[in-house]
């Protein structure tokens, strides 16, 4: 597996716990607010057991915290994985590697921030979302897990949206069910309005809540 070093690798168990570990400063994009990033992720297993994911000296985890996603066939850290040369892609893995992942953007020093991971239509199926570039593009992707594919599976995409600022080490927004299933809930590409994005039959139907600020959006989230 290219760019990937598996340390005490564990068959038939389920990841309970996840962190990145061992900073490194190989790659000087700082969008997160500083110049360190990390170059391994830690799983933690069912039976206690740590596994060490270490990318190789040309990716770095680019991210704030790894996220728990229940697949559905097996639970994975989600993650934002960035090439040096390539840029960002958002990324699966579990206790035998890398499970699936999305294209990298394509050019160095570009990011996405996640959005999260959920059955956004309701199907059966899980989905991730991330807004590509909210800096430049402000483009909410969605994309799907297909279990035995290596790639993510691209569903649906709208332009118009951010969820960072450059050099913040927050993402904003996230999933909400407010009772009718789940929906993304985000700032718009301006950050002047609170926005609502469902999924429905592989489109994004969109929703204004009303305007942004921090708290508003905090409100939203808790579908107050």
């Amino acid at each position: 597996m290219s760019g990937l070093w598996l340390a005490g690798a564990a068959a038939a168990q389920t990841v309970v716990s996840a962190s990145y570990d061992e900073p490194v400063s190989r790659y000087d994009h700082g969008v997160l607010g500083d110049a360190i990033e990390w170059g391994t992720l830690r799983l933690g297993l069912t039976d206690g057991r740590m596994i060490a994911v270490r990318l190789s000296k040309t990716r770095v985890f680019e991210d704030l915290a790894p996220r728990l996603v229940d697949l559905g066939d097996r639970v994975a850290a989600m993650v934002v994985e960035t090439d040096v040369s390539l840029g960002a892609r958002v990324a699966l893995y579990g206790p035998d590697g890398l499970i699936a992942a999305g294209p990298f953007i394509g050019r160095r020093h570009r990011w996405l921030a996640p959005v999260g991971a959920a059955d956004l239509d309701g199907d059966g199926r899980i989905e991730v979302a991330y807004v590509d570039r909210p800096h430049l593009a402000r483009v909410l992707r969605v994309l799907r897990y297909v279990p035995g594919q290596s790639a993510l599976q691209p569903v649906a995409d709208a332009s118009g949206f951010a969820n960072h600022r450059i050099g913040r080490d927050r993402i904003a927004g996230g999933l909400r069910d407010c009772g009718a299933g789940p929906e993304m809930v985000l700032p718009d590409g301006d950050w002047e309005h609170v926005m609502a994005v469902r999924l429905v039959q592989e489109s994004l139907t969109v929703a204004t809540l009303g305007p942004y600020d921090a708290g508003a959006l905090d409100r939203a989230l808790r579908c107050q």
